[in-house]
Parts: structure tokens; C-alpha cells; sequence
């Protein structure tokens, strides 16, 4: 007989049986099929922002060490991955390169990892696997059109080799530093003109730059294993990127496509991208919501994240990232004013660290599903109001995540021949696990 724990508003509780023939029980069901699987977990994970990093630097050390347990611990959000941009991004408290004027022999990241660096330290003391994703925000500006490293600009076609080799030059630091790097991002939002470090690359120009320059770059230095992740920008193109980038040998120099959130669902785009490309990984690597989330607002940010969380899973999500994992009571610092959101804010003024409504979104997916995890088929009564995706873990163990978006309402988990009763209270976040 099989166990079923359920999660609901950090409480805990068990669900009991109904006849596998009950009439009500067909109207109202929640299937699951186990022996049909799709995309395997790679990881949940937040972004080591300069911004996060110095803000935790102004905190006492139990405060400190509160916030990498909340998100690193097996009892918090088990996150087995971070994204660290590489140079300054607007989540940083000024403008800063590794090379000032380009010049790859005056490379140093000792001002790029001033405050990141001991933040990730801490964290590889609770979780020591943790693997980094790289992401840059704009070439050295003496590399680009414009001469700066923000409002857009095109890194210049005769700097391409020097940027692929400044690139590896990061990833080299990381990887004597001890830290594994699993991937790297070719460019943060590549169609966007920002106030903050920004850059433009068109399809075909990211693609030569990908399979021309950076792949042969990370191989030529011994990084073989470390994946390239291309778009990282919003959904409503992500699958015209993927058809012009992902063609030929790009399939083979790219390790998958990233995504953003800003542009609206568009899950169909990343279903079309999962079921045309399989073999390449899908990555939601920046989410956040503004600062006018406040108290009066968690739960609608908890929703809107859960949302979104539940149908890049159910679309062939493999990983995904929350964008600062600390930020302070304006939402920044951010040296351009833009501020953000954040599940745990800090109030430098009054010295309190505060965790924010909408870790409770991360919490019923990030806790409950670990890198290995693999997704099985489910299907629900009425997905308009109840959201629902479900693992398997490798030990047969299954995880039901759900989001009731109306009223009250009762349901019925089908698994194997078998039901369990559950009651889906109104405006709900539920994680249900499943074993024996």
C-alpha cells in the first residue's frame, strides 16, 4: 500500500483511500503514470549577484549563515546550482571588468569576486557539489561598437577570439578556485538595448560565435564538460533562436537554451523547442518579480512563480533559476536604480533579515525535487484550475506538486489502479509525496 504525505502551507499530513471504482472519483481525477517519463532534473538554483553577495557581507554571522542554509540545506530549498555573472551587471554596486581595456594580460577577477567570492565559499560549506553557471552581461567595452559596456553596442567581429578567450579565462578562475562550472551563457538577454551592461547578437551571429570561437575556446582549454547555453533571453523567441542557432553544427556545440520569464508564458514555444530538439537541455536561468510585490502582494507573487514553475516543468524544463537570492530593502543595491524582488530581503537600517512570502513557491518544487528526479506523465480534471506536475525519484518514490487556482475542491489521485482522497483547499500550493 502506498504512503501519501501531504504539504500544505508548511504543514504536514496523511490522505487516506477510496475504492478504485467510485463514481465521484472519475469526475474529479488527477492520473499519474509512472512508467511514462520524459526530461530528467538537472537543478533549482539562485543567482550569487554582487548585489546578493555585498548585502550579505553587511550581515552578522548567524543572519549569514541563516540565508545559505535556507537556500543550500537539505531542510531549506536543496538548491545544487548557482548562476554568478561574470563583470558587472546591474545587480552590482558599480561598473567593473576583469580587463580593463581588453587586455587579457591585465586579466584579474580580484574586483569581480571582492563580495561573490566568500558568499560562495560559505555556500560549498553546506552544499559541497554545488556547480556554477556563468553568464555575461557585456564584453570589455573597448571590445564593442559603442565603446561602453552599457546601452546595447555589438561586440566587434574582430574581438570575437579575444571575447571566447576572456570567457574561458573565467572559467578557468572558477575551476582553480575549486568550484565545478557546468555551463556558461553566450550573452544575458542578447536582444535587449539596457540603461545597465548589455550587448546585441542576432541568431546567426551568436551561432557563428558559438560554434567558431567559444566551443572550440573551452575545448582548446580543457573544458570539454562545460556546457554552452544560448538566448538566455525572454520565451516569445526562444524557439526562433533555437532554429536558427541549434542547426546543423550548432546542435552539437550547444549544450541547450536558456530562457527568461518577462515576455509571458509561451509554454507551447518551449514544448515546440522540447519536442524538436530532445537531446538539448531548456533552462529558465532568470526570474523575478518587482518591488511592488510587497506584503499586500506575496501570495499573487507566489502564484505567478508557481505558474511559471509549473509549466516550464511540464514543457521539458531541466533547470531553473531565481534571479538574486538576497537583496536589501529597496530591493538592491543596483548601480542603474532597478530594482527587484527577492525571497529574502535585508533591512540594512534596522538589521533584519526577512524571508518574503514567495520562498513558500520554491519551496513545494525545490525542496521536494533533487538533479536525477525524472518527469512522468500526469493529467488533471481541470488544468484551468488545477495545475499539477509529478517525478519519479530513483527510488520509486513519486512527487506531486499542485496549485489550485479557484474555490475549495476534492479530488482524486489515480496511481496504479489505486485512488487517495485529496482535499485541494482554495488558492492553494500543495506538494504531495508519494512512496511504497
Amino acid at each position: 500500500m502506498r504512503r501519501y504525505t501531504v504539504y500544505t502551507d508548511g504543514k504536514k499530513s496523511a490522505i487516506g483511500s477510496l475504492r478504485p471504482d467510485e463514481h465521484e472519483a472519475e469526475l474529479r481525477l488527477i492520473k499519474l503514470y509512472p512508467q511514462y517519463t520524459d526530461q530528467r532534473w538537472e537543478g533549482f538554483g539562485g543567482a550569487a549577484t554582487e548585489s546578493a553577495a555585498y548585502t550579505w557581507s553587511l550581515m552578522d554571522p548567524l543572519q549569514r549563515q541563516e540565508l545559505i542554509d535556507a537556500y543550500f540545506s537539505p531542510e531549506g530549498l536543496n538548491y545544487s546550482v548557482v548562476r554568478v555573472p561574470l563583470d558587472s551587471c546591474d545587480f552590482s554596486i558599480a561598473e567593473y571588468e576583469a580587463a580593463p581595456g581588453g587586455d587579457l594580460s591585465r586579466f584579474d577577477t580580484g574586483r569581480s569576486l571582492q563580495y561573490i567570492l566568500p558568499m560562495l565559499r560559505a555556500i560549498r560549506e553546506v552544499k559541497k557539489d554545488i556547480s556554477l553557471l556563468l553568464s555575461p552581461w557585456s564584453p570589455p567595452a573597448a571590445f564593442k561598437s559603442n565603446g561602453k559596456r552599457q546601452h546595447g553596442g555589438k561586440c566587434l567581429p574582430e574581438h570575437w577570439e579575444d571575447w571566447a578567450e576572456y570567457l574561458c579565462r573565467y572559467v578557468k578562475e572558477f575551476s582553480d578556485l575549486g568550484f565545478r562550472v557546468f555551463g556558461i551563457t553566450l550573452q544575458n538577454e542578447p536582444h535587449a538595448v539596457q540603461t545597465w551592461d548589455s550587448c546585441l547578437w542576432t541568431g546567426e551571429e551568436e551561432r557563428e560565435f558559438l560554434i567558431r570561437h567559444v566551443r572550440p575556446a573551452l575545448d582548446r582549454n580543457g573544458f570539454k564538460e562545460v556546457g554552452i547555453y544560448i538566448w538566455d533571453h525572454n520565451k516569445e523567441r526562444v524557439l526562433d533562436r533555437a532554429l536558427t542557432e541549434l542547426a546543423g553544427e550548432g546542435a552539437g556545440a550547444a549544450a541547450g537554451v536558456a530562457f527568461h520569464w518577462y515576455s509571458g508564458d509561451h509554454f507551447d514555444a518551449l514544448r515546440q523547442l522540447h519536442r524538436l530538439f530532445p537531446e538539448h537541455k531548456l533552462m529558465l536561468s532568470e526570474h523575478c518579480l518587482g518591488t511592488e510585490v510587497g506584503a499586500k502582494n506575496e501570495r499573487s507573487g507566489r502564484n505567478k512563480i508557481a505558474h511559471e514553475l509549473w509549466g516550464d516543468l511540464e514543457s521539458g524544463m531541466n533547470y531553473a533559476f531565481d534571479w538574486n537570492i538576497l537583496l536589501d530593502e529597496q530591493g538592491g543595491p543596483n548601480y542603474v536604480d532597478n530594482f527587484c524582488h527577492a525571497p529574502y530581503r535585508y533591512d540594512r537600517g534596522a538589521g533584519l533579515l526577512a524571508r518574503q512570502g514567495i520562498y513558500d513557491a520554491y519551496w513545494h518544487f525545490a525542496h521536494f525535487l533533487a538533479p536525477g528526479d525524472v518527469r512522468i506523465l500526469s493529467s488533471s480534471f481541470d488544468s484551468a484550475q488545477v495545475e499539477a506536475t509529478a517525478f519519479r525519484k530513483p527510488d520509486g518514490a513519486i512527487v506531486l506538486v499542485l496549485r489550485n487556482a479557484g474555490q475549495d475542491a476534492d479530488a482524486a489521485v489515480s496511481l496504479d489502479g489505486q485512488l487517495a482522497a485529496l482535499r485541494l483547499p482554495a488558492d492553494s500550493l500543495l506538494t504531495v509525496v508519494i512512496e511504497g
